[in-house]
Order: C-alpha cells, then structure tokens, then sequence
C-alpha cells in the first residue's frame, strides 16, 4: 500500500531510507510518522529503521553523530532536516523500569516491532516500495481508534513507566479506545512511576496541557491514579466544594477542567497557571457562619505551593517565577475596574500581562461568566494601543538626593509616589517633581497622603 503524502521533510526522509537501500540495508520510517501518516495526520518528524549498523550510517551520510550510542542511535543531517535513524534492536530486562539491561543488534524489523509500546507505534513503512510492515494490528487498531500495547501491558509498563502516561497522552491526543486490561495495567503500575525522572514526567505533562483536550487528559490522569501520584496537590482539589453563587458549576476540580478546556492558543506558562490557580483552596476551606465557603489567602497559599510543584518538575526559575506570579495575582483583576491610573497602567504595562488576563478570561468563563472586567481591561489595552507603556519617569532617586533627600526607605516610596503623579497627570516636568519631592520630605519626613 502507498501512503499519499509528500511535503520537503517527507522527501528528505525519502532521501535517507533511500541512501540506506543503496548501501545494501533496509530502511524504514517507522513509529509514530507512520501512525500519524495512517491517520491522515501530518508528522512533525520522521524516524528511521535499519538494518545497518551505526557504524554503517555514519560513513553513509557527511553530516551525522550520535545521540542515542548505547541504543545504536544515530542523528543524520540532511539539509533542513534531521533525523533519527536507528538499527534495529531488540531489548530485555529492564530492573529500573526505565533502561533496558540487554540491547541486541538484530536484522529483523519484526524483533524490532516486539520491543516497542503500543500497536499503533510499531509499524514500519517502506516509501520506495509502497510496503507496510505490521507484525502487530496496529493498522487494524488505527482504524478501529484503539490503544493497545505491543503484548502484555503488564510487561510493557513494567519495563518504563514512562508508558503509563504515553498511554493517556495517545488516548486523549487521537480519540481512541482503551480496553479494561490496558486500564487496569496502567492502575496497577502507578507506584512504578516513582523511579522516573521529574523531567520526563514533566515533559508529557506539558504534551498533555499543551495539546488537544486537556480537560479530558487531567481526568483521564485522575481516573487512572496517576495522578495523585505525581501531582497530589491537583487530584487534591476533587471534592472541595466553592460557593454556587460564584461557582455554578461544582467543585475545585471541576472548575480547574473547564479552565483548561476554555484555553486558547495553550502554552505551558497558560497550562501551569491555571492548572495552578486554585492549588491554594483545600488548605484554606472554611465554612462561615453564614454557611458559606470561603478560601482567605489562598492566592497566597496556592504561590507557595506551586512554588513547590514546579520546582519539583524542575522548570527553569523563570518559569517558576512567572507562573507563581500569576497564581499570587489571579484575584486582582475581580476590582481593575476600580484601580488608580497610576497602579492600573503599571498592571497593563508589565511583560507577563497577557498571561494574567488570559488566566482571569478562563476563570470567568468557567465559573459565574461575568465578563465585565475582562471587556475593561481589553478596552484599556486598546486605548493604550501605540503609546508607551509607561512614561519616562521625570526624576531618579539620584535628582532627590542631588536636593538633600537621604537614602533610606522613605526615598524609595517618595519616587514610587511622585511616579504615581505623573503616570496620572499631576506632574508634568521634572521641576515639578523635584518640588514635589522636596515638599513630600518636609511634610512629616514623609509621603503625602
């Protein structure tokens, strides 16, 4: 059977499968470019097969080195593009639930095939020939949209747990069916995934969030105990109870779902953040007189613990930083219709703005739908639009000394008020604001009121 797709990665790949077959080897694309192909997809990237050597690859191709040397992967260079190009192998005894212990060469694509996780990702495709190598189902399983392991899933989860999580990322991404067994396999290795690196598990997370349905995958991780395995803090959300009035549609759970399934043009800062918004809530439940719930501070709470969380999966500090700002923050926009000039500007002037108002849009709309200060903000956005976003301040904490204002703390919120004026038109030039100062120093040795 020939698949019908061709694009310049396409032909490239062609090139390489090609290059192999001259030098005596087979070569096949293989894995999950021949799924996505299968599917009517278009793959991101294709991966390679061989017979050959990776000493065979390397003397084939100018531009090629190792990536992968203990598993006889070699990365081939051709024009724009690279690729993976792998020799067949087989693999045993994985102890780690990670690492394979024996890694043997083979010629047979069809040992190569035993080795890998599911059906749909073990099929090898010839494009010279128009050939479809499937020891496995998985085109019967492409098309019937099922998820099955290549053999038992006991034995393929036991051998990386990373499967488990693989496993919910290909159910949610392609709309397939899993079977009982498959499920109860994946129930009965969650504590396997305890062995596995914070970054791996990071990373398909971030696959997750950033891909289709995340709301789908999130319960998806709950159902399956994967979850409070690797990020207790969000499972712990399910059954903590919000004020209808605000939150019509249920719990803290629930809430967090919609707010993902509402993202728009998701990244993993937008993911994190709203995974994270709410993290603060069942620390900080209580039930006042009036029978309400309440959740004081839990902004706060909730920074401290995505703190935590992302520093656990090991993201960068700035992404740590900026996420935790915007849990810390999420709350504020319930008055920005109601703040000074001056504190509103710098709101819509800092870098991390759109992260924040695309955190208040999914709140709103995914629990009391009130839009009213998300419209306010878009309109303050639009009028600043083509302006700076703050002005050029008119003096420096250098000009207050320069006029016999010390350097203390007092001097710091002197310059933050003075700043404040001229962001809202009370001070128009810097001997305005140098008199300002002075007077502001004199009155009290302190601010204005």
């Amino acid at each position: 059977m020939r698949i019908p797709f061709e694009n310049s990665l396409f032909k490239d790949a062609l090139q390489v499968t090609g290059a192999l077959n001259k030098a005596g080897h087979s070569a096949y694309m293989v894995g999950g470019c021949v799924r996505d192909m299968l599917m009517g997809l278009q793959p991101h990237d294709f991966d390679i097969a061989t017979s050959a050597l990776p000493e065979d690859v390397l003397s084939i191709f100018p531009h090629c080195h190792r990536i992968g040397a203990a598993f006889g992967i070699i990365d081939v260079v051709l024009g724009e593009h690279s690729f993976e190009v792998s020799t067949f192998r087989e693999e045993r005894s994985y102890s780690d639930g990670r690492h394979p212990e024996d890694i043997k060469y083979t010629r047979s694509p069809e040992l190569d095939a035993r080795r890998r996780d599911f059906t749909i990702n073990a099929m090898f495709y010839d494009p010279t020939e128009g050939v479809l190598l499937d020891f496995v189902g998985g085109q019967r399983d492409v098309r019937y949209k099922l998820l099955r392991t290549v053999g038992d899933p006991m034995e393929r989860f036991a051998e990386d747990y990373l499967r488990l999580l693989r496993a919910v990322r290909f159910t949610v991404r392609f709309g397939l069916k899993t079977s009982p067994d498959l499920l109860d396999a994946i129930k009965a290795n969650t504590g396997g995934l305890a062995q596995l690196s914070a970054e791996r598990i990071r990373d398909e997370l971030n696959k997750m969030l950033t891909g289709p349905s995340p709301d789908v995958a999130l319960e998806m991780l709950s159902e399956t105990g994967i979850l409070s395995r690797i990020l207790p803090e969000i499972e712990a959300l399910r059954g903590v109870r919000q004020p209808p009035r605000f939150h019509p549609e249920g719990d803290v759970f629930i809430h967090t779902k919609l707010m993902l399934r509402h993202m728009t043009f998701p990244n993993v800062l937008r993911a994190w953040a709203i995974l994270l918004h709410d993290v603060g809530k069942p620390c900080t439940f209580s039930v006042g007189a009036d029978g309400v719930e309440h959740f004081y501070s839990h902004e706060e709470k909730g920074a401290k613990i995505a703190e935590e969380v992302l520093s656990r999966m090991k993201f960068s500090r700035r992404v740590v930083s900026d996420i935790v700002e915007a849990v810390a923050k999420h709350m504020r926009f319930a008055h920005i219709s109601k703040m000074r000039k001056a504190k509103l500007q710098r709101l819509l002037a800092q870098d991390n703005f759109p992260l924040h108002l695309e955190l208040h849009r999914t709140d709103c709309m995914s629990s009391h739908a009130k839009m009213d200060q998300y419209v306010f903000a878009l309109d303050k956005l639009n009028e600043n639009a083509g302006q700076p976003p703050l002005p050029d301040p008119l003096v420096n904490g250098r000009d207050l000394i320069s006029i016999g204002i010390p350097q203390s703390p007092k001097l710091g919120k002197i310059l933050a008020a003075i700043s404040d004026m001229q962001i809202e038109g009370a001070l128009k030039s810097r001997d305005e604001a140098l008199e300002k100062a002075a007077k502001m120093y004199r009155e009290n040795g302190g601010l204005a009121k």
